[in-house]
């Protein structure tokens, strides 16, 4: 944070950085953006249109994946692009999309227990514990403790320690066992649904009530609304305190 102006060269030119503004590198190429920025904001500051990656924006959709360098610091550091904030000499990066195979399988055929993981994402079982893909987490879970849970075949754990991942890929990106974690994730979230949830009498009457298109009438008569109409429905709804 500069408090007051003060002179920065760049590329042989002086130039005066004013108050709350910082200097970031995106892409390699220095610019001056407001200090307190998100990086996604501070991206368009500097004149870039995201037409990608861009998702909901404070959400956490996991579609902003950033890495990123501050000044003296050896570590290579992960967040997401709408919730991190710029500081000063931060060079970074956007990774919008993680390159991965992604299994395909039947949950009918598979049972929640260790040899699900192992038929679909054997190499879960190369971890070897470093805990750099709870590092690289920008949701903060602890990433590589539900994989050694996945491991012993805890199926119900992994979901439940996995139950905030975005899936933005980072925990993959930095795993120097190149596993993919949030696809473990997800196949015992998937795992757990379907085989080990609890019963829900409310959820089964739900159900049976859309089924019988109880509630046809009333999603025919919001389809007919025009936007203005539904938008002054959806501000006036009761919210919980």
């Amino acid at each position: 944070m500069h408090k007051d102006a003060e002179p920065h060269e760049d590329g042989g030119k002086r130039e005066h950085v004013g108050a709350h503004m910082v200097s970031v590198f995106i892409n390699g190429k220095r610019h001056v953006v407001p200090e307190h920025a998100t990086i996604m904001r501070a991206i368009e500051y500097a004149g870039h249109q995201i037409i990608r990656g861009a998702g909901c924006r404070e959400g956490f959709c996991g579609a902003c994946g950033t890495i990123y360098r501050l000044p003296g610091d050896y570590k290579l550091h992960t967040g997401l692009a709408c919730t991190t904030l710029v500081k000063e000499g931060m060079s970074l990066t956007q990774i919008p999309s993680v390159p991965m195979e992604k299994a395909v399988y039947d949950l009918e055929t598979l049972t929640p227990d260790v040899s699900a993981i192992l038929q679909v994402y054997p190499v879960t079982f190369r971890c070897v514990a470093c805990g750099t893909c709870t590092k690289a987490c920008p949701q903060g879970l602890p990433v590589m403790d539900y994989i050694q849970a996945a491991m012993r075949g805890d199926v119900a754990a992994v979901a439940d320690m996995a139950f905030d991942c975005v899936a933005c890929g980072l925990c993959a990106l930095r795993c120097p066992a190149e596993i993919i974690q949030h696809e473990v994730g997800i196949l015992s979230k998937r795992l757990t649904g379907r085989y080990l949830r609890k019963e829900s009498r409310e959820l089964d009457d739900r159900i049976a009530e859309v089924r019988s298109h109880k509630y046809d009438g009333e999603y025919r008569k919001l389809m007919a609304m025009d936007k203005a109409a539904l938008s002054k429905l959806y501000y006036a709804r009761d919210l919980e305190p």
